[in-house]
């Protein structure tokens, strides 16, 4: 059973610094990413996964959704999403575009964040919820400075052998490392080596995320998970730093994308983004 959409709030003060950012940026963050052709060939790499992972009529937890593109995606494959997000203003456009779709009875929109994901996911089981699986796409747990609320979380909501692919930045991308470089940022060169927290912004608004290795990353959710495969994501592909220039040169975009599928696990830890499949212990 799928519960009923909550009343939209505003960001508050003691909310986290990244889901102010994200908040932000939220009414026009469709119409920035959305025509970027690379971040739509990133997105295109996750969803095969996502689809080769879990089968129609699944029923998937998303963390970190954003305005739903991911979760209308698998509703038209045949799967069914809650989703949620830590910014009510990102929940509130993907109600819309869930109403606008006329998938209300795929997708349910739910405002929770990754740092109090844990009592959420409390909440969740007492309403008797459980999915057959979970994802997070494009970097929502770099945000987050304590991993352990979603591991703990996500244990009490899935059944052994149910799946997590959650897609993070990889710890070292040479695509990332070119771009910063020709911007003439050389000093964000080796940012992703650091494993504290570095500064970023969006929109005009500070956070910090963190770069942990997979390895590092996937110890986390020990020993409720372990670690099945890394594929990597825009290994050739650029990040969206390359964007528009990118998004003018689609013929060589979709060679780049081809490499990309043949290299996503011999060479998965230089993707600009790297995706865990963990499985339930």
């Amino acid at each position: 059973m799928t519960a009923g959409p909550e009343l939209a709030r505003q960001p508050a003060p003691a909310d986290p610094a990244a889901v102010q950012a994200f908040d932000h940026m939220a009414p026009v963050f469709d119409e920035r990413f959305g025509l970027w052709r690379s971040v739509a060939a990133q997105r295109r790499a996750v969803r095969r996964a996502l689809l080769r992972t879990f089968p129609p009529g699944a029923y998937v937890l998303e963390l970190g959704g954003g305005t739903g593109e991911d979760a209308l995606a698998l509703a038209a494959a045949g799967r069914r999403v809650l989703l949620t997000d830590g910014s009510p203003a990102m929940c509130d456009r993907a109600r819309a575009k869930v109403a606008n779709a006329r998938a209300e009875d795929a997708v349910t929109v739910r405002q929770a964040t990754l740092e109090t994901f844990e009592s959420f996911a409390g909440a969740l089981a007492a309403e008797d919820q459980r999915f057959d699986g979970a994802f997070s796409n494009f970097a929502a747990l770099n945000c987050v400075a304590d991993i352990g609320p979603v591991a703990r979380g996500l244990a009490r909501l899935l059944p052994r052998g149910a799946r997590a692919l959650l897609v993070v930045f990889g710890p070292c991308a040479p695509g990332d490392m070119l771009v910063e470089l020709v911007r003439g940022r050389p000093r964000n060169l080796l940012r992703r080596l650091a494993r504290g927290p570095v500064p970023a912004r969006i929109g005009g608004h500070a956070f910090t995320v963190r770069y942990p290795g997979p390895r590092r990353l996937a110890a986390r959710f020990a020993p409720w998970f372990r670690l099945r495969a890394i594929h990597g994501i825009g290994i050739c592909v650029p990040p969206s730093g390359a964007e528009p220039w990118i998004s003018g040169h689609a013929r060589l975009l979709g060679m780049l994308e081809v490499l990309d599928r043949v290299l996503t696990r011999p060479l998965a830890l230089l993707g600009d983004h790297i995706l865990l499949n963990l499985e339930r212990t």
